[in-house]
Formats: C-alpha cells, structure tokens, sequence
C-alpha cells in the first residue's frame, strides 16, 4: 500500500499492523516444536513473515530523500548514510525500512558509550553497534600474550576491539574486514578516538598477510542465513567465518602467540552447532585451548519468558577462547 497522506498517521497505521501483526497466530502455533532447531525456524519463519508484511506499507522519497508528505521530517542525511548520494531520481521505500535508516541515523549521532575505549563507538547502518558489552569487558580483561606489540582482528566491524588493544597498550593493530560500510565505520571510529597511529585498516577476506602475537575475531554467532545485509553480523551461514578464521589461524601465529575468539553457545543450545563440532574443528585446525573465559549476557531478552527461544537466551553464556598452536605446528 502507498501512503500519501500525513507522515504521523503513517506511523501510528505502522504502529497499529504491527500490534496486530503480533497478535495473529505464529506460524505452527498448534503443535509444540519438537527440538530447539525447530524452534529456531519457526522463530525465524515468523519473523520473515511479519517483516514482508509491514514492509508493504510504502512512502514515497524524493529525488534528494526528502518526504513529500504533510509533517514528514527530515530523512535526508538519514538517507544519505545509508544509501550514498541521491541517484536523482524519485522512489518509494517501505516505511518500516526508512524508520530503521532514521534509528541507525540517531545511533551514530549519539553513538554507544564503551568505558574500555574511553570514548564512545558510533555504529554506522548496517554495521554491528556494540550494545552487547559482555563480550566487550572479555576482551579488555584477557591477558594479553607477553610481548605483545602486534594484533590483527579480523572481522573488525565498528573497529571496538582494535580500539581496546590499542587502549591496552598494543602498539600496532591491523583490524580487517572485507565490507566497505564497516570499513567506513571504523575508520571514523578510530579517528574520533584518536588512535589512528595504533590502527591499520586493510580490506581483506580474513587475515591480512604476516603474524602476529595475539590474532582476536568476534565471528557471527548463529550458523544461520541471513534474509538481509544487515543480519550478516548475526548470522554465519554454515559458519563459513568461523571456521575460516580458525583453519588460517595457526600460519598467522607468532611464536607463542595466541588466537582469541569470541563466540557465544547460543547455537549449542538452539541445536544448531554441538560443542563437540567446535573442539573437533578448533583440533583439525592444529590448535589447542589455553583457557575459557566466560560470562553471562545482561540483555532484556535473557529475562524476557515470553520470547519463543527464552530457554536457549536464559543459558546463555559468552566465552573467549584463548588458543595457541599445538606443538610441533608451523
């Protein structure tokens, strides 16, 4: 449906499908998922549905993204972050699409307060905002290898963990990533806090070339497909990043270094990926663990009983995996 009328109607309409969106029935409602993988897909089933839906409510943008519609506010600059320069020409856009441009829009004005960076992050549309700060505190609290005067973190994303070694005291960080919009967020990350001398940013799939003495990746956690753009920092579809990162992580190793990942169970319990699958590949790769540092999540939807996948949220827990080269392995 296109909407011309007035821009605030629009949005209470939105309001209004998507409380009743919430209370039709969900999808396989009359018979109880027989495993937690089952309840996973019928989560996402159901979210895949209620997003096609409320994205047909559509609202037209103009030639430079502005709302010809009476009240409208401004989305332009809004727009502009998340699409690049106007193509100049007139278009629509579903409205619950635009709302999350102007959301992301408000995240990176005001940006993610992070205490071990001593500043603020400002996640760009698209890229993963660190909301979620217990794997942020793993990661400040590690110890680091001896020596250590060189990281790479692969994966970098909104550049947080460069910016905490490089807090740390490691003198230089070469952080990668192989998406331009998360290139440009970190960039403008590590400027702002003013730790451009200590990080490089490279584009590259992975590891960029050489060793180092401590290699760190925060890989998505669910071996899942993504529906969008934006789900590739949630979803790692048959944990391709995950396994990449620990098959290459032994040739790019100093001596005595150690690989840190950061990866939650949340599929161990959704029974999408065993413990024994994780340790057989971590083994397969040449590698060892040297200790487990763990933690609980403190996100609302680990208390939350209504949610359909509360009893994988409540057990829950975080880890970071140090990991060394097995002896003998070059």
């Amino acid at each position: 449906m296109l909407w011309r009328g007035d821009w605030q109607n629009a949005r209470l309409l939105l309001q209004a499908l998507s409380r009743r969106a919430d209370r039709l029935p969900r999808s396989g409602s009359g018979k109880r998922p027989g495993s937690p993988a089952e309840a996973f897909e019928l989560h996402r089933q159901n979210q895949g549905r209620r997003a096609r839906a409320l994205g047909m409510l559509l609202v037209p943008l103009g030639a430079d993204y502005a709302v010809p519609l009476r009240r409208a506010q401004d989305v332009r600059q809004a727009c502009i972050e998340a699409y690049g320069a106007p193509s100049g020409e007139d278009s629509l856009v579903s409205l619950r699409e635009l709302l999350a441009v102007v959301s992301a829009h408000e995240w990176r004005k005001k940006g993610v307060p992070v205490p071990a960076v001593e500043g603020r992050i400002y996640p760009h549309y698209g890229v993963f905002s660190p909301v979620r700060g217990e794997y942020v505190d793993l990661v400040a609290r590690a110890p680091l290898p001896s020596g250590c005067e060189l990281a790479f973190d692969i994966g970098t994303g909104s550049g947080i963990l460069a910016a905490i070694l490089a807090r740390r005291g490691v003198r230089q960080v070469i952080a990668t990533d192989q998406d331009d919009r998360a290139l440009a967020c970190a960039s403008e990350n590590i400027q702002k806090l003013g730790l451009s001398a200590a990080i490089r940013l490279e584009k590259v799939d992975l590891f960029p070339a050489g060793q180092a003495r401590l290699v760190v990746c925060n890989p998505p956690w669910v071996p899942a497909q993504p529906t969008s753009p934006v789900e590739y920092a949630v979803y790692d579809p048959d944990s391709r990043m995950l396994r990449g990162f620990l098959d290459g992580l032994a040739a790019h190793l100093a001596e005595d270094g150690e690989g840190w990942l950061i990866i939650s169970d949340i599929a161990e319990h959704l029974g999408l990926r065993s413990r024994e699958s994780l340790l057989g590949w971590i083994d397969a790769a040449g590698l060892k663990v040297v200790e487990r540092l763990d933690t609980r999540p403190k996100h609302p939807k680990a208390q939350d009983a209504s949610d359909p996948l509360h009893v994988a949220r409540a057990a829950e827990v975080t880890s970071l995996w140090r990991l060394a080269r097995r002896d003998g392995i070059n």
